[in-house]
């Protein structure tokens, strides 16, 4: 039995006054014929055809001979209206369908059989409607003076992104053609005729940005970002908990296995004198991320479990206590002098110096080094940032976006998803914060004005 077919809705709509004004200098023409056209609508479970009259007229000015009337919603020579439109960019950027799931949810849900050339034609039709000058003003009249910089590379190509964690925004973004010094160089100094002067620039430990960040911006402070340098740290750690439970292990393997099977007395032994050495190895591997979980993240299991590691192998509280001594030095809440105090102690205790892999990782915090890593001490305590996680969320979702919803390779189409992606961001948790204001003459009122949208700063190929 066939499936039951969508109910036909048919709807009149006329814009054809007898004068209409020219779409370029705005004098009205006298309306010269009527022209009807079918234009497809959105509407759940149904068919909804719009038939639309508008008429055509002479033009009274030099503009041209004959123009015509336009309805609202609907573009010249569209098919379908804007709400369709709208439709298919709501379901690619906040559902992140891809293109042939998008297809397929218009036509089971509108009963609209869509081409890509129209979805396609929807992505630029949206993208002419970014205003990228007015948000470029509106990050520099709200842009707090911590600046955090990274890249990720999509495909054969690489983005080069800046966003502002303190007022949680995207600053700009550039796709350039190789991750090297003269591209980021472009993109900084762009940001900076921009009218961008940072106080703070955060960064991972990558070699692009020293020397470029010390000659664009040489009074800005470079803060290292916190989070790299404790993974860093905290990888040498588990270095000294390997080679430890590796010793642990090689002890067990002394004692040779008994043959036959056990009696009850001996099994009742091995319970009294608990695990065996290559057991307790096992179990401090498999347990290992707790030597370098924060005290406040334990719960009660995980201090049991981890009191049992220090019973079973005690030269991990040496471990253990120089994660903690790493943690309280990047404390956000102590002085500067305080934080190069606690470095000089950690820099001469004997214990610390005795283990390899610890020595590995104080060798890591130099004197200069270090003054990079607490430069987010000498901001406000309300705007200290330690690490360069809100730039590298952002680049993780637009990853996810780009690569796996929807795999846009070349140039023209990833800045085109990124510029509709972030705009999106904006329309959506950007307007709650504060917007210029404008007096009107007449009536002596405040007015909100237009809405700013996002701007791009892109660096060429």
């Amino acid at each position: 039995m066939d499936a039951a077919q969508p109910p036909v809705r048919v709807e009149c709509l006329s814009c054809a006054p007898k004068t209409f004004p020219c779409p370029q200098c705005g004098k009205r023409g006298r309306r010269k014929e009527i022209h009807t056209r079918i234009v497809r609508d959105i509407a759940y479970g149904e068919i909804v055809v719009l038939e639309v009259q508008v008429g055509e007229y002479r033009a009274r000015c030099s503009c041209c001979k004959t123009f015509r009337s336009q309805p609202e919603g609907i573009e010249p020579h569209a098919k379908y209206t804007n709400r369709v439109r709208e439709a298919v960019i709501d379901r690619l950027l906040d559902d992140s369908m891809s293109m042939e799931r998008l297809r397929q949810a218009l036509q089971r849900d509108f009963h609209l059989d869509l081409s890509d050339g129209f979805l396609y034609d929807c992505l630029d039709w949206k993208v002419r409607q970014v205003e990228m000058p007015q948000y470029r003003q509106w990050t520099l009249d709200n842009f707090s003076g911590t600046l955090c910089i990274d890249e990720i590379h999509l495909g054969h190509r690489t983005l080069l992104l800046a966003t502002d964690p303190v007022n949680d925004f995207p600053v700009a973004f550039a796709l350039v053609s190789a991750n090297d010094q003269e591209h980021m160089r472009r993109f900084l100094l762009n940001l900076k005729n921009c009218g961008f002067m940072p106080k703070v620039v955060i960064t991972d430990g990558s070699n692009l940005y020293p020397v470029v960040l010390a000659e664009i911006w040489s009074t800005a402070r470079h803060q290292l970002c916190v989070f790299h340098v404790i993974k860093d740290i905290n990888q040498h750690v588990l270095d000294g908990l390997r080679r430890l439970r590796q010793r642990l292990a090689r002890q067990g393997k002394k004692r040779k296995a008994r043959r036959g099977r056990l009696s009850k007395a001996q099994i009742r032994a091995r319970k009294r004198h608990g695990k065996t050495k290559k057991q307790q190895a096992y179990f401090i591997w498999k347990h290992r991320h707790l030597i370098v979980t924060r005290p406040e993240n334990l719960d009660g299991r995980e201090r049991y479990w981890l009191g049992q590691m220090f019973a079973a192998l005690p030269a991990l509280r040496i471990l253990r206590q120089f994660v903690l001594d790493i943690y309280r030095l990047f404390d956000p809440q102590q002085s500067p002098h305080q934080a190069r105090c606690r470095r000089a102690a950690l820099a001469k205790a004997p214990a610390y110096l005795a283990d390899p892999d610890l020595a590995k990782a104080l060798a890591m915090l130099t004197p200069d080094k270090f003054e990079k890593m607490i430069a987010y001490l000498h901001s406000p305590v309300g705007q200290r940032v330690r690490t360069n996680n809100h730039v590298e969320r952002t680049n993780r979702s637009l990853r996810y976006f780009e690569k796996v919803r929807y795999k846009w390779r070349r140039r023209r189409t990833i800045v085109r998803f990124i510029v509709l992606a972030i705009d999106r961001w904006y329309h959506r948790h950007g307007q709650h914060r504060a917007r210029p204001k404008i007096v009107c003459k007449r009536k002596n009122k405040p007015r909100i004005s237009k809405e700013v949208v996002y701007t791009t700063t892109t660096t060429a190929a």
